[in-house]
């Protein structure tokens, strides 16, 4: 009697349960990479989509009685906003008394992040309040992204001073002539956004910045909930748009507001536009949006306009498989997706790659045009440092200075707290993505945001395993994160519905005790004072840092690289040193480069107690090394020291050695 009940529930094999075996045997075949090799997500991927497709299996064939899962009562889902905005006032009031965000501020937010998600996963449709659930997850990202902007004297991270300096360019001439030299000529769009706005407000260009592109990164979280509530009903749509605020390279471009942190406003809004006009009878209207959606990504970031691409490639080849593939129109099932005949996106596609191949070739960068620069640079990784499990060195890499020593428990435990929430988010999206390839669920659409996932991935983490990092794999995350919330939405609504409700519970409180605290304490989301300081270089100065930079600079007259020795090129840390050169304080900068008795030897140096308190990058054994340095090993005795502010020492050749 067991076997023919077993039996009798087996169903036939369909598409998503083929995908969902194919892989766990890929999974499998993929655990003995880790032997090969120690990258982070060498070691996790397999496991998480093993996880993600046997959970995806067990959904599909559970058997349940009672299928619903707990819920908050009333009662507590009308405290939860009521503890959250205490949650964020208390975020404040933390950045401002600490004059900084400390360990206890991620924590904190880390909670308030679970009890956001919380009200969303553990409410019911009826009970659920669209509009107050969305307030507060703009105030939360908006909290968390200002109270860093407001404890930083400068501006936090590292390109940021180039685009400040070119944007300050402009306003100073009125012109864009002013940039004609840069690669950003052909993609102003940021740079005149933050001088136009410095002249219309009256404002320097720090507060400009912040009161254009800083109001608007948090405010873009509601484009991904207009995305996802075109495919799934609001209060999933609203976890979407939960998942994405909180995701870390998010915040990081939230806090790191440079021409990226604009690109991905607008491919959010090209990715809201493009699954609007396959999901509604558009007119000439919406297309004419998605259209001037994708002109301003050109026009703003090169990086954004390849991934936007991409997706539209994507997008076209999601057409192509409902045109001429195995998913007919009479198979959709209008009960999860309304039924449309796919876009023709052909006409969008060529004039995408023309207009940017246009723009490119115009767009000065390095003695060429942009487009042969880097069609350049790929065709010399390819024939000098492509090649399978060639890993550089980047985000989610292991390597770090610690390998000359024994690494610490901290040092191997780092890594796997950073990677943590997005191998979770990684997880979900994998198990949306197997839902939605059921030929009944399976649309235009909801393939586009499949594929688009899957091709990012290869670029963020297929590439990098043979050495392949031209594309700039740190830059593709946030875009990511938009169609990977929106798929890891669905999967979370699937396991609550189909899953067994005790492990339902637990996949979900997963999820919901987790991701916020996860994605919190991951390095991109404090970078201006990182949790572990020890681990991650500090991308922010503080006042007497920033100080000494623009005194330095007065004092040497900010000489150009032309009137410069090579022996007179100033050495100090690496962040440090790119200020100097990015601000015109002392163009010639670079690495302090640390021989083996452990002392520098460069004329000019610069020390700051930052080497000596937490960890920075030097050069040690011709290669870049994380770590912590004396001061007498960047300012000999021999040397003298010609500036001092306490914190910031310069030393320059001593008179009397001469």
């Amino acid at each position: 009697m067991r076997n023919s009940s077993f039996l009798s529930g087996i169903r036939p094999l369909r598409l998503d349960t083929v995908a969902a075996i194919i892989g766990l045997f890929l999974a499998l075949a993929m655990l003995p990479l880790r032997l090969l090799a120690s990258q982070i997500y060498i070691k996790t991927v397999p496991i998480v989509l093993g996880l993600a497709c046997g959970l995806y299996l067990l959904s599909l064939y559970a058997q349940n009685d009672n299928p619903a899962m707990p819920t908050l009562s009333r009662p507590a889902l009308m405290a939860l906003p009521t503890l959250v905005l205490f949650g964020l006032s208390a975020l404040v009031a933390l950045s401002f008394v600490q004059g900084e965000r400390t360990l206890a501020f991620f924590v904190l937010s880390g909670v308030v992040g679970t009890l956001l998600i919380a009200q969303i996963v553990f409410s019911e449709d009826e009970t659920f309040n669209t509009g107050l659930v969305l307030l507060q997850l703009v105030l939360f990202a908006f909290v968390f992204r200002f109270t860093a902007l407001y404890a930083t004297p400068g501006y936090i991270g590292i390109d940021i001073w180039t685009h400040m300096d070119l944007a300050g360019a402009i306003l100073e001439e009125r012109s864009l002539s002013a940039i004609s030299h840069d690669k950003h000529y052909g993609s102003p769009l940021y740079h005149l956004l933050v001088a136009s706005s410095a002249l219309v407000f009256d404002v320097p260009l720090r507060a400009a910045l912040y009161l254009t592109v800083g109001v608007v990164m948090p405010l873009s979280i509601l484009l991904v909930y207009a995305t996802a509530n075109l495919l799934i009903s609001p209060r999933w749509s609203a976890l979407a748009a939960g998942l994405f605020a909180m995701a870390s390279y998010v915040s990081m471009w939230g806090m790191h507001l440079i021409p990226t942190s604009m690109g991905l406003v607008f491919f959010l809004g090209v990715l809201y536009a493009l699954i609007r006009v396959m999901r509604i009878e558009y007119t000439i209207r919406d297309f004419t949006l998605l259209l001037v959606l994708s002109l301003a990504v050109i026009l703003t970031h090169q990086v954004s306009t390849f991934i936007m691409l991409v997706v539209l490639v994507t997008a076209f080849l999601a057409q192509l498989v409902f045109m001429i593939g195995p998913f007919g129109l009479d198979r959709l099932d209008t009960n999860t997706f309304r039924t449309k005949k796919p876009v023709n996106l052909i006409g969008l596609v060529v004039f995408n790659f023309g207009l940017t191949i246009f723009v490119w070739s115009l767009t000065p960068y390095r003695q060429d045009s942009f487009l042969g620069t880097v069609l350049s640079y790929f065709t010399q990784t390819i024939e000098e440092s492509a090649g399978f499990l060639n890993i550089a060195s980047g985000a989610g890499s292991e390597d770090s200075a610690s390998e000359v020593a024994a690494p610490t428990l901290l040092d191997q435990v780092v890594p796997y707290v950073d990677s943590l929430g997005f191998l979770l988010l990684l997880g979900l999206t994998f198990a949306g993505c197997l839902y939605v390839v059921h030929r009944k669920r399976a649309e235009q659409s909801v393939f586009t945001l499949l594929l688009a996932s899957a091709f990012m991935l290869v670029f963020v983490m297929g590439l990098p395993m043979f050495g392949i990092r031209n594309f700039i794999p740190t830059r593709w995350f946030a875009f990511l994160y938009a169609p990977m919330a929106i798929l890891g939405a669905i999967a979370i609504r699937v396991f609550i519905r189909d899953l067994d409700p005790r492990l339902a519970v637990v996949t979900v409180l997963l999820v919901v005790l987790v991701y916020p605290g996860a994605m919190a304490f991951a390095a991109e989301t404090n970078t201006e004072n990182p949790i572990f300081d020890q681990q991650h270089e500090q991308l922010a100065y503080d006042e007497s840092e920033l100080t000494a930079v623009s005194s330095i600079g007065e004092m040497t007259g900010s000489p150009s690289g032309s009137e410069i020795r090579p022996d007179q090129q100033l050495h100090t840390d690496h962040p440090y040193f790119t200020v100097f050169g990015r601000t015109g304080a002392y163009p010639s900068s670079s690495y302090v480069t640390i021989p083996e008795d452990g002392v520098a030897e460069h004329d000019y140096t610069v020390y700051r107690t930052s080497q000596t308190e937490s960890v920075v990058y030097f050069v040690e054994d011709e290669r870049a090394q994380l770590k912590s340095v004396d001061r007498a090993q960047i300012c000999r005795p021999t040397q003298a020291t010609v500036y001092d502010n306490g914190d910031v020492n310069f030393c320059t050749p001593s008179p009397v050695s001469n």
